[in-house]
């Protein structure tokens, strides 16, 4: 497959096993198209139907990162960094905005429009990063998984499985789902269904326990989201490390590279813009806030404001299920916990491993839902030995794993402002205005506070907390 230059023919769309239907693809552009002079509540319901690509990055970032962060900013602060998940989101939602514009506005494959008008570097280091940020994660991913479906297992159905045979059990089924998308139009829209589907419920998991605990303080949760505030240590863990954990797990340089490249394989285009803003909202930032905000106060009402104690990094996921038991009832707690922490691992494992088999299309020209697409999507599962390896492990590895991965974003970030504002890129389509100008001013923000975060926490944090980490 040869690679475009600044003056060749731009590759367009996405190569494909089982393309979608042009037929199909005609229609929905016609129903696009009636929907832009339809009344706003009209064209929202419709919009919340026809979404999908946002889902998945809310079933990516759903994922252990995400629930560890919000385990500990509730146990050790109680509803004070309530505030920094939808922060997070919705700046992570202003840069895949602009990642949703360039690509459905020019159709070109994100990655040779990344080498062609940003340069290799930046091309070839998202790529990188998005392979290497998805297998280091799914160790930690596995080792939670394992950890909470051999509990469960044994609580719930009285079977005995260690966490290795637990963390086979998770891999057979990721591989089983990822090989369903690209294998057929009808199977991508299943896939993308069972995604939502497990979005809003582990969502429902975590609203369950906040129903049975209710609110603790009503004037300390609205100060939580309005404050902005950086807490100090308590049993060892840092506020700043937490703040920086919800940071670099909102958005991953994983989904950076999933992101366009699911747009591609829905065939969606130009006339997709605005339905794919709003999917990002909908899809992404709501379920997103929600899931973490009820993390956050369950934790919080259990621990900080209740009367459990508190460990610190030395926290298990079993403990804290066994903990949440005494405070909303036997049984209910442990199994909703332990669902709504397998059900963030598992979405993360199948779509890591769907981000590792579009980049090894992509840079080596194969076809999405091809047999060697699906050998590509099992680069990862080397991580299902976390599950034996770290049988043991503690909640608190999925904040050093999600702030490690972080790392990798800036140079993505970079990469798409640069596109952002490139007109050979755009052309007419370049935006323009001062709306446009805002749109850049905070993707640019976003990159400046990201990298100038975890430059900080490198030269400050770091060397302490993994000096902490061998002893």
């Amino acid at each position: 497959m040869t690679r475009s230059g600044p003056d060749d023919a731009r590759p367009s769309g996405l190569p494909m096993v089982a393309p979608p239907d042009p037929a199909a693809l005609v229609e929905e552009r016609r129903w696009l198209a009636e929907l832009e002079d339809a009344p706003a509540w009209r064209r929202t319901i419709a919009y919340v139907r026809r979404g999908g690509p946002g889902y998945l990055q809310s079933a990516l970032t759903l994922g252990g990162g995400t629930a560890m962060f919000s385990l500990f900013a509730g146990a050790a602060f109680g509803y004070e960094l309530l505030w920094v998940a939808p922060v997070s989101m919705l700046l992570g939602v202003v840069m895949l905005a602009a990642v949703a514009h360039q690509t459905l506005s020019t159709g070109m494959r994100p990655f040779d429009a990344m080498r062609v008008h940003a340069g290799p570097v930046f091309a070839w280091g998202w790529a990188i990063g998005a392979v290497l940020s998805s297998i280091i994660w799914q160790f930690a991913q596995y080792a939670l998984a394992s950890a909470v479906l051999a509990d469960m297992s044994s609580f719930a159905a009285g079977l005995s499985i260690g966490e290795g045979t637990a963390g086979l059990i998770v891999l057979a089924n990721a591989v089983a789902f990822v090989w369903m998308y690209g294998a057929s139009s009808r199977w991508m829209r299943l896939f993308e269904t069972l995604m939502k589907g497990m979005v809003w419920a582990i969502v429902l998991c975590f609203g369950l326990v906040v129903a049975r605990t209710g609110v603790a303080h009503a004037g300390d949760l609205a100060r939580g989201y309005l404050a902005f505030s950086i807490p100090g240590e308590v049993n060892g863990v840092h506020g700043a490390t937490v703040v920086l954990s919800g940071l670099a797990a909102a958005i991953g340089v994983n989904m950076l590279f999933l992101y366009p490249y699911s747009l591609l394989a829905k065939g969606w285009g130009r006339e997709h813009r605005r339905l794919a803003r709003f999917d990002l909202l909908a899809g992404m930032f709501v379920p997103y806030s929600l899931a973490t905000g009820l993390m956050i106060v369950a934790t919080a009402n259990a621990f900080h404001y209740g009367e459990l104690e508190f460990t610190g990094t030395g926290l298990a996921p079993v403990d804290a299920a066994r903990a949440l038991t005494s405070v909303v009832g036997p049984g209910v707690a442990r199994v909703v916990f332990n669902l709504g922490i397998l059900g963030m691992a598992w979405s993360s494992i199948t779509l890591q491993m769907l981000c590792c088999g579009f980049v090894a299309t992509e840079l080596l020209g194969w076809r999405v839902g091809g047999l060697r697409y699906r050998l590509a999507c099992l680069l990862p599962a080397p991580g299902v030995l976390g599950a034996f390896l770290w049988n043991d492990v503690k909640l608190w590895l999925a904040v050093p794993t999600t702030i490690l991965c972080g790392f990798l974003l800036p140079l993505a970030y970079v990469g798409f402002c640069k596109l952002q504002r490139s007109r050979a890129y755009l052309g007419d389509d370049l935006p323009r205005g001062g709306r446009a100008t805002a749109w850049f001013g905070t993707m640019v923000f976003t990159t400046i506070v990201l990298t100038a975060f975890l430059g900080w926490y490198a030269l400050t944090k770091g060397p302490g907390y993994l000096e902490g980490l061998r002893r």
